[in-house]
């Protein structure tokens, strides 16, 4: 590029997905003939069920599907969604205040874009999904990290949110179960952070991408059924991704009042107008189906969840708590920097430099905790094949020696 073409401080201000970045790298050692195991993207490894890719089928071979939708999304899908709220969250929501969206990063960006002005404070609990503090500066907001250890179970305390709140906070991300460290939050703590919210006005994005994936007994808990007086001033983000294992259909919605509603419309009718067609039949199929599908892929990465969490504590210098939620687990490493590790003997200083030599070396592809804002952790993802996660727990346990 000449001098002259330079590009916008906002796109400079903004890092890549990590999550990606290493998918992409761990599938350009496989094209060039490396056999990686890769733990990097959150990707159900199962098909998309049959009756809904069935369903998408059908629809393609209909001519009506053929054509834009209402840029908010197909009305039964949003009816569907809406019913599926109730059943799920267990409180009702009317199908206008949901507007469909090409996957729930779109949903995310969206969110943020309609409630935030330049130099507004974004709380993001962290460890967080990496895609929430960019798209906060994406929005012109500044992301304020509030760290949670493991000692609280990676739940945020409104002790430690107020001491980050000013006069600028415009809003907090909640996301449980939680990407990266699978925590379902309890009730006590989303009863705490709403109370808080509502008491200092402060918008609540509640990202609940991965409700139906819980273990042990547990049970998503949803911060608009815990404290309803917070709905007027809470965004539901989500989608059929990680339910439905429907990743590359991009399928996502958020839930807002009216107002924020026809304000995510309005922008998304300058950006991508309306989801295709045929994604949102499929889409309606699953939401408004049964859970069937689901229970079964939850029982699946209900015994690699197991599998992966005690292959990684058996990897001397590595501890991991068992996840409640979601399929990641989330390693702490720090005993394993600074110190002579691998094939070479290579030191790693930081997460990302042992992730990097992981990769390299031992071809196991895990994602930074630096990504997530929590150095000194490695996020697997364990929703991949039961053989793939044995060999990868191997290779790695192997690699440390």
């Amino acid at each position: 590029m000449a001098e002259w073409q330079t590009l916008s401080d906002r796109v400079n201000s903004v890092a890549p997905s990590a999550t990606l970045a290493v998918d992409s790298k761990a599938k350009a050692m496989k094209a060039a003939g490396v056999n990686v195991i890769s733990y990097g993207a959150g990707e159900p490894n199962f098909p998309t069920p049959d009756y809904v890719v069935e369903a998408a089928a059908a629809a393609c071979r209909d001519p009506k599907n053929h054509r834009y939708t209402p840029t908010s999304g197909l009305p039964q899908l949003r009816k569907a969604i809406a019913e599926k709220t109730l059943r799920d969250s267990g409180y009702e929501v009317s199908p206008d205040q949901v507007v469909v969206t090409n996957g729930g990063k779109q949903a995310v960006y969206e969110a943020l874009q309609i409630i935030v002005n330049p130099g507004d404070e974004v709380i993001v609990p962290a460890p967080y999904w990496t895609t929430y503090p960019e798209a906060v500066r994406l929005a012109g907001g500044k992301p304020v990290i509030v760290f949670s250890g493991a000692e609280n179970g990676f739940e945020p305390t409104v002790e430690a949110l107020e001491a980050a709140r000013t006069p600028r906070t415009k809003a907090i991300f909640i996301n449980t179960p939680s990407n990266p460290t699978g925590a379902v939050f309890s009730e006590e703590t989303l009863r705490a952070v709403g109370q808080w919210a509502l008491e200092h006005h402060v918008w609540i994005l509640s990202d609940e991408i991965y409700e139906h994936l819980t273990y042990d007994g547990e049970k998503t808990a949803y911060i608009g059924a815990v404290v309803p007086e917070v709905r007027d001033q809470l965004i539901v983000l989500n989608g059929v991704a990680k339910t439905y294992a429907m990743t590359g259909w991009r399928v996502g919605w958020l839930i807002g009042s009216v107002p924020v509603a026809k304000a995510a419309a309005k922008l998304q009718g300058h950006m991508t107008s309306n989801v295709a067609d045929v994604c949102q039949q499929a889409a309606y199929t699953a939401v408004s189906g049964s859970l069937d599908a689901v229970a079964m892929m939850r029982k699946s990465f209900d015994k690699r969840r197991k599998a992966i969490v005690a292959g990684l504590n058996a990897v001397n210098g590595v501890t991991c708590r068992t996840p409640k939620g979601a399929f990641y687990a989330f390693a702490d490493v720090t005993a394993l920097l600074n110190r002579p590790i691998g094939n070479a003997g290579k030191t790693a200083k930081t997460s990302s430099d042992l992730a990097a030599l992981l990769l390299d070396e031992g071809h196991v592809a895990a994602v930074p905790g630096e990504a997530f804002g929590a150095p000194g952790f490695l996020r697997f993802s364990y929703a991949l094949a039961d053989d793939d996660l044995a060999e990868g727990m191997r290779r790695f346990k192997q690699w440390v020696g």
